[in-house]
C-alpha cells in the first residue's frame, strides 16, 4: 500500500489532463464574435455563416433571388471582418483542422493526415484508483472507438493513464492492427504489447509522415515534463513541421518546456493549457503566465487553447484539484507580450479549421 501511494503522489502530475469524446459536429467552428453578431431570435434566420454559405450556394444554383437576398443581408448583420470570413469559407483552411476530443485528446488532420492524440474514448479516467480520482467527458458521452474516422497515425506524449489509456488503445489495436504509433518511449511498456509498428522519439529526435497527396509532415520530439526523479526521461511534446508549405506547429499538454531548447524555435500554431491545474502547493497543469512565455518563444500567429481539467470528476483527490486563471485572463496578459497573436477556443467534437494560408 506505501508503495501505491508512493507512486500516486509521484503521479499526482498524471492528473494533469483527461479526455473523452460522443458523435462528432461535423460542423465547423465558429468565432465567438460570429455568434455574438447574430442577435436575430427567429429559427428562420441562419446565424450559422457556414450554413448561410451553403444555402446561399444552393439558392444561387436554383435562382431563388429572394432567399439569397435575405441570406446576404444576414450575412451582412452578422458583422464578421473578412479574415473572420475567409477562415469561414477559404479552401486553405483545410491544412489544418483540429478536432478536441475533451481533456487531453484530439483528432488532428494536417496536409490530408489524420493524427489520433492521447485518445480516452473507452471509461472514465481513473488511473486504476477510481475511489481516489475519477474523470468523466461532459459533453462527448457516446464516442467510443468505433466512431472514429480512419485515422493514419497514433501519437501519444506521455506514458501514464491521461495520455496512454490502455481501456481505449486496447481496442483501438483490434479495430487498428497495423496502426503507425509515434510515443516517447516511457509509453513502450503498454505500447509494446497491443502495437507492432512504433516509432519511439525522444526530445530532438524526428519522424516524416507520408499523405497520399505525397505531401510530407516532419514530427519532431522536445521535451515536455518530468514524471519522477530528476535523472528520468522527461515525457514528450512535439513540433509538426510541414517545411514544403513553412509551417510549423507546437503541442504539449501540460504547458511544460525547456526555456533554452526552445529558444530557437519558432511556430505558426501552438496548442496548449491555457487555465492552470492545481493540487494545494503543487501544479498539475500550467497556463496563464507560463502559456504566455511560451508564446513569447515561439511567436505563434495562432494559440489553440485546451482545457484539459474540465471534467466531471469524483474521488478524494478531486475535492482538491481546482482551476487557476481563465480564458479571459490568459488573453489579458498574452495582449501585453503579443497583441497581435490571436487566440482560438476549440468546442468538443466540433472541427476547428485554423486559418493558416501557405
Amino acid at each position: 500500500m506505501a508503495m501505491e501511494v508512493a507512486h500516486l503522489v509521484h503521479g499526482a502530475a498524471a492528473l494533469r489532463g483527461h479526455a473523452l469524446p460522443s458523435p462528432l459536429i461535423n460542423c465547423r467552428w465558429r468565432c465567438s464574435q460570429s455568434r455574438a453578431a447574430s442577435k436575430s431570435k427567429s429559427k428562420s434566420n441562419l446565424a450559422d455563416h457556414h450554413s448561410l454559405s451553403r444555402v446561399w450556394a444552393a439558392n444561387r444554383i436554383f435562382g431563388d433571388k429572394r432567399k439569397r437576398s435575405t441570406i446576404l443581408a444576414s450575412e451582412k448583420a452578422s458583422a464578421l471582418i473578412d479574415s473572420e470570413r475567409k477562415f469561414e469559407t477559404s479552401e486553405t483552411n483545410k491544412f489544418l483542422q483540429l478536432t478536441y476530443l475533451e481533456g487531453n485528446s484530439w483528432l488532428w488532420e494536417i496536409m490530408g493526415i489524420s493524427i489520433l492524440v492521447d485518445p480516452i474514448l473507452e471509461g472514465n479516467l481513473d488511473f486504476g484508483l477510481p475511489w481516489l480520482y475519477s474523470g468523466a467527458k461532459r459533453e462527448l458521452r457516446n464516442y467510443k472507438v468505433e466512431n472514429l474516422p480512419k485515422v493514419d497515425h497514433l501519437l501519444i506524449t506521455q506514458g501514464l493513464d491521461d495520455h496512454c489509456h490502455k481501456r481505449t488503445l486496447e481496442p483501438l489495436s483490434k479495430l487498428y492492427p497495423n496502426l503507425h504509433v509515434i510515443a516517447t518511449p516511457n509509453a513502450e511498456f503498454i505500447l509494446s504489447k497491443l502495437f507492432h509498428r512504433i516509432t519511439y522519439l525522444e526530445p530532438g529526435d524526428t519522424t516524416n509522415l507520408q499523405a497520399e497527396s505525397g505531401s510530407e509532415v516532419i514530427v519532431r520530439a522536445s521535451a515536455g515534463p518530468v514524471l519522477g526523479p530528476p535523472w528520468q526521461r522527461p515525457e514528450n511534446g512535439y513540433f509538426l513541421e510541414a517545411r514544403e508549405k513553412g509551417f510549423s506547429f507546437y503541442y504539449e499538454p501540460h504547458c511544460v518546456f525547456d526555456k533554452k531548447l526552445l529558444k530557437k524555435e519558432k511556430a505558426d500554431v501552438i496548442v496548449t493549457p491555457v487555465i492552470k491545474q492545481m493540487l494545494p502547493a503543487f501544479t498539475l497543469v500550467s497556463g496563464q503566465e507560463d502559456a504566455v512565455k511560451l508564446a513569447q518563444l515561439l511567436q505563434p500567429k495562432y494559440i489553440v487553447t485546451v482545457n484539459n481539467g474540465d471534467l466531471e470528476t469524483t474521488g478524494l483527490l478531486s475535492r482538491f484539484v481546482s482551476p487557476v486563471g481563465t480564458v479571459a485572463s490568459f488573453k489579458v496578459l498574452l495582449k501585453e507580450i503579443l497583441p497581435d497573436a490571436i487566440v482560438l477556443e476549440p468546442k468538443p467534437g466540433v472541427p476547428l479549421e485554423v486559418p493558416i494560408s501557405c
